[in-house]
C-alpha cells in the first residue's frame, strides 16, 4: 500500500497495487498495520455500501458533528466516481477547499476522509458501488452536509447534476459567517 499525502491536510489517496494471475487478481483494501500512521487509535467500527445506478448522479456532499465526527475510507467497487472530500475545518489553512479523486473498481484506490471534511461523489460509470469504512457510527442527530454547488466551494464536477436527494438539494449555502464543523 502507497499512502500519498493530498493538499489537504488528512486527506490521503492510498494506491494498491493488486497481483494477477490467470484467475484475475487479489489485492490488499485495508491493512491496520499499513495504515497506522493514518488510522492512530481510530477504529473501523461501521461498514456501509451504495449503489448509484444515474451517471451524473452526485450523493453528498456529508460529515458528522461531534460526538460522532468520523473518517470515511472509500473505495469504488464497480464502476467510475469522482470522489471529493471538502475541507470544513475553520482553522485549517485549507478551510473550504477540496481534493478530487476519481475512483474506479480497475483503480485499486481509496480516499480516506478525516473528521472535518465533508464527502461526496459523482457517478461517471452507471451501476457505479462504492464501499466506505467508518471510524464512528452513524449519528442522525449529528449528521450534517453542504451543497454540492455551493459557490464557496467551486467544486468542479465533470458532468451535469443528473440526479440528487431531496436531503442533498436542502442543504443550505455556506454564508461568510459559516464557522466550520464542530470536532
Amino acid at each position: 500500500m502507497k499512502v500519498n499525502k493530498t493538499a489537504i491536510a488528512g486527506v490521503f489517496v492510498v494506491e494498491t497495487t493488486p497481483v494477477s494471475d490467470h484467475r484475475g487478481s487479489f489485492a490488499r483494501f485495508f491493512c491496520q498495520k499499513e495504515m497506522s500512521e493514518v488510522i492512530g487509535h481510530r477504529e473501523i467500527v461501521q461498514i456501509n455500501t451504495s449503489r448509484t445506478t444515474a451517471v451524473g448522479a452526485v450523493r453528498g456532499m456529508h460529515y458528522q458533528n461531534a460526538p460522532h465526527a468520523e473518517m470515511k475510507m472509500v473505495r469504488c467497487l464497480k464502476g467510475r466516481v469522482l470522489d471529493v472530500a471538502v475541507d470544513l475545518r475553520r482553522d485549517s489553512p485549507t478551510f473550504l477547499k477540496y481534493h478530487a479523486e476519481e475512483l474506479s473498481g480497475s483503480s485499486a484506490k481509496m480516499l480516506i476522509v478525516p473528521e472535518g471534511c465533508a464527502h461526496g461523489f459523482q457517478v461517471l460509470e452507471a451501476d457505479s458501488e462504492m464501499l466506505y469504512l467508518h471510524t464512528a457510527f452513524y449519528d442522525k442527530p449529528s449528521e450534517g452536509g453542504v451543497r454540492h454547488d455551493d459557490p464557496a466551494l467551486g467544486i468542479k464536477w465533470p458532468l451535469l447534476v443528473a440526479d440528487l436527494s431531496e436531503r442533498d438539494k436542502n442543504h443550505q449555502l455556506i454564508t461568510p459567517d459559516f464557522k466550520g464543523v464542530t470536532l
